[in-house]
This record gives structure tokens, C-alpha cells and sequence, in this order.
């Protein structure tokens, strides 16, 4: 009798010792199903681009971000204790992201999207807060910023803040699908896709009137194209195939994406799945607006603008008709076409000119592995001839640009590249 009871503790005993090493199992599962949603989100997020320097440790922050205040410099988020945010708790780093506050209360500059970030969940901000925690913590102080006064009073965000940041959780639009729902969540939210696609005013902010309008970027001398506006990057006449296919892997049928979007890309969009992607597609398509072609318009003289127009068939034919086609009609998805492409044809000229003048290759991704890159031409071309060649494919086949002047090329050959 004896023995019967002491096997049946032993079992019991065993079996408690079973149930207590699958709930740890399953917590661990569940904790790492955690951090790897984190990581995702955190990709979504492109939080790498800004908070890991050139030939840095991964978030150890030191990264530089010229502003027209001066230098902002990003801050370390890896789990160090005494350099990074080992020591937040999650409820600290969900204030930070949804309030644009340090956990003791001090104002964070708006170069951190916070505007944007407000709108992500308390859940992935917790999701994100895990996959952080689980990084290699690196001790390395963040960098003083070095912003000309008055900017470096931080409490001139207060009055930024009263104009420009509106708290809260992104709400659903009961009237929308739950693709569109999601793909504005993450377009408005983590993506923070209107800190360029929106003009800036003189304050470093933009109003919500003005929201995904396009404007020129700060420091960078890129313009980012209206996501509204049919005839700049609008993507309302775009396929989704076409729209995912940018997202995913920097070419499609209709464009290539160079400059800062290419590493918007690289660093973010090409790692986010189908449904996801699929889902920003659906709301960009949707929130672009039919815009009649404005009637061309140009400040140069009308005899300076033939001869810029034809000088410019010459050097088109002779260095650029090879990929691009004699009649602007490209080889997609690796060399775009020229002819009604609505990059070519917005009202700011900064972009098409900056490729003459510097060249660039769309992401390497892993649906594009490979990609083909277009040359510089700055130093075998003169500001006249630049302006000539932009002016012709502006105007060509039909295009609806304006001619650009050799000032407006000379300017830019200064512009940073990266």
C-alpha cells in the first residue's frame, strides 16, 4: 500500500515537473514569437536608417542628421544601462514613442518621428520595446546635438508641439476595408512616410492640410513627390502589382525609386510580407486624387528654351537614348521610361537633374538582387548641358514639363549625396 502511494506522488510530482517545463516552453515561445514581431515591426519602423551611424554598431545611435537648425545627432536605443535604454521600462518607452517625451519628461526634437509614431499601438510598441531589449547592448554616449540658438532651448518644442503634434493611437476608418485600415496604419504610423512626402515650412513642421502634399527635403536637396497628386507620385492609375512591386524590390513596369527612397527600401520596405505590403498599396491607391496636368509654364525665355530643348535631343541621343529609347520608351522594369513619367514631369526639376548630375542605383533587395544602376554624368557634362538634356526629356513625347536653366543645374552639383 505504501509503495502504491509513494509511486503515485512520484508521478505526480513528475507530471507537475512536465506542466511546469511546457508553461516555461511555451512562455519562451510566446516571448520569442514576441521579439520576432518586434524585430518586423521595428524593420516597418525603418529604425535602423536613423539610429545606426555609418560603420556602427547596430542602434548605438552617433548617426548626424543635418537640419536647417543645425545637427541633430540620433541617440543609442540598445539595452545598455548606462547609455541606452536599459533601464526604461516598457511603459517609459510607450510614453516616448506616443508623447515625443523622455521617460523624466524632457522634450524630444521632432527629428524623431514622434508625430507619427503616436499613432502605433501600445502592443507593438511593446513588441518593439522586447526585440530592443534583446540586442546586443553597446555602451556608447549618445552626442550632443549642434544646433544654433535659439534652437538648442528645448523649450521652444513646446510651441512646435501646440502647432504641429496631435497625440494619439491610429483609429480605424469604419467606413474602409480593414486592408486600407491597415495599410494606412502602418503608411501614417510606423512608415512615417509624411516626414518627407509633406512640405516643411519655415518651423520644421507641416500642417495636416498639407499632409503626403510633397516637398523638397530638408538638407538632402531631394524632392519627395506628392503621394496625393496624380501627376507627381500619386499611384491612383498605378496597378497594386506595379505599387507592391516599388515597395518590395525598388523597380517596377511604371519606375524606380533612387535617392532616399532607395534606402527607405533597403532598410525597411523590402522586409515586410505580402500582406502588408499589399495593404499600403491599396491605401496609396486610395488616397491619390486625379490632377489635370498643369499648363507648362517656364521662366526662361522662349528663344533660350528651343535652343536648351534642342541641344538637349543631341546629348539625349547621344548618351541616354541607349537604355532609355529613343522615344523616351525605356526597357522596364531595370531602365524606366521617360515618356509620361510622372517623376519627369512634377514642377520641381530637383530630381531628374540630380540624376544627370549624379547617377544612382535603385535598393539592392531580394526581389532585385542585382540591380542596374544609371551612371553620373557631371563631370562629362556642362551646367548647359545638363540643363539642355533634363529640359528636352521634361518636354518630349509628349511630356508636360518645363525647360530648367544652367543655374538651376549648377546649383545642385554641390548638393550631398548621400
Amino acid at each position: 500500500m505504501m509503495g502504491s502511494r509513494l509511486s503515485i506522488t512520484l508521478l505526480s510530482i513528475k507530471l507537475l515537473a512536465l506542466a511546469a517545463l511546457t508553461t516555461a516552453a511555451h512562455a519562451q515561445d510566446k516571448s520569442s514569437d514576441v521579439i520576432a514581431r518586434g524585430e518586423y515591426l521595428a524593420r516597418a519602423g525603418d529604425c535602423t536608417a536613423c539610429h545606426t551611424a555609418a560603420e556602427g554598431r547596430l542602434f548605438a545611435g552617433g548617426r548626424p542628421m543635418p537640419t536647417p537648425f543645425g545637427t541633430i545627432y540620433t541617440s543609442n536605443i540598445t539595452p545598455d544601462p548606462e547609455t541606452g535604454i536599459g533601464k526604461w521600462s516598457a511603459d517609459d518607452f510607450y510614453r516616448t514613442m506616443h508623447n515625443g517625451r523622455f521617460p523624466d519628461g524632457g522634450l524630444i526634437y521632432p527629428a524623431m518621428p514622434f508625430a507619427s509614431y503616436t499613432k502605433v499601438t501600445r502592443a507593438d510598441s511593446d513588441a518593439i520595446f522586447a526585440y530592443l531589449r534583446s540586442i546586443q547592448p553597446v555602451n556608447q554616449k549618445n552626442k550632443p546635438h549642434e544646433l544654433r540658438f535659439p534652437y538648442d532651448n528645448r523649450q521652444l518644442i513646446l510651441g512646435w508641439r501646440t502647432l504641429f503634434f496631435r497625440e494619439g493611437e491610429f483609429k480605424p476608418d469604419p467606413t474602409k476595408s480593414a486592408e486600407w485600415n491597415r495599410g494606412a496604419y502602418l503608411v501614417e504610423g510606423l512608415g512615417h512616410c509624411g516626414m518627407c512626402h509633406s512640405p516643411i515650412n519655415a518651423l520644421g513642421g507641416t500642417s495636416q492640410s498639407d499632409a503626403f502634399k510633397g516637398g523638397l527635403i530638408p538638407m538632402q536637396n531631394w524632392y519627395a513627390p506628392s503621394l496625393t497628386s496624380n501627376r507627381e507620385a500619386g499611384l491612383g492609375d498605378w496597378s497594386i502589382k506595379d505599387i507592391t512591386d516599388l515597395l518590395q524590390t525598388g523597380v517596377s513596369m511604371r519606375g524606380v525609386v533612387y535617392g532616399p527612397m532607395a534606402e527607405v527600401v533597403h532598410n525597411s520596405l523590402q522586409y515586410l510580407n505580402d500582406e502588408d505590403t499589399r495593404a499600403m498599396a491599396v491605401y496609396l491607391k486610395g488616397i491619390a486624387e486625379p490632377s489635370p496636368p498643369p499648363a507648362p509654364s517656364s521662366a526662361l525665355p522662349t528663344t533660350e528654351s528651343s535652343l536648351l530643348i534642342s541641344l538637349g535631343k543631341t546629348v539625349y541621343d547621344k548618351n541616354c537614348a541607349s537604355c532609355h529609347g529613343a522615344q523616351g520608351e525605356g526597357k522596364p522594369p531595370h531602365w524606366p521610361p521617360l515618356a509620361n513619367n510622372q517623376s519627369i514631369e512634377m514642377q520641381s526639376a530637383v530630381n531628374p537633374i540630380r540624376m544627370v548630375l549624379n547617377g544612382g542605383y535603385p535598393p539592392g533587395t531580394k526581389g532585385n538582387p542585382m540591380p542596374y544602376g544609371m551612371p553620373p554624368f557631371a563631370g562629362l557634362l556642362s551646367d548647359n548641358e545638363v540643363a539642355a538634356v533634363v529640359s528636352y526629356i521634361r518636354t518630349a513625347w509628349g511630356n508636360r514639363g518645363t525647360p530648367v536653366s544652367a543655374r538651376d543645374a549648377n546649383e545642385l552639383r554641390s548638393a550631398p549625396l548621400n
